[in-house]
């Protein structure tokens, strides 16, 4: 989540090169998935199209980073499209907190 305040401070002019750039595969899969949601859905509110890849990295089962049945059912509807697309499952003010 400090992603979004780094994408915050930068200049303007280097923000499309932050997302662009392809994160290294980091431990569980689900995390990566959330990395590609998170650089989606970044892309979209700088009017910019997904990076390319992120369009690889889907889940096949719906996933909730937290396990609190309060966070997962917050979760479902609200989640913002690039994540329930990719198939992971978090609330929006979760993201607004970042």
């Amino acid at each position: 989540m400090e992603f979004f305040e780094e994408l915050r401070w930068a200049p303007v002019e280097d923000r499309p090169l932050l997302v662009a750039e392809e994160p290294p595969v980091i431990g569980d899969r689900e995390w990566g998935v959330l990395l590609a949601a998170m650089a989606e859905h970044l892309a979209a509110g700088l009017d910019l199209a997904p990076p390319s890849w992120s369009r690889h990295r889907i889940l096949d089962t719906p996933w909730f980073p937290s396990s609190l049945p309060s966070k997962r059912m917050e979760a479902l509807v609200p989640a913002p499209a690039a994540f329930r697309k990719h198939g992971v499952y978090l609330s929006a003010r979760d993201l607004e907190a970042a």
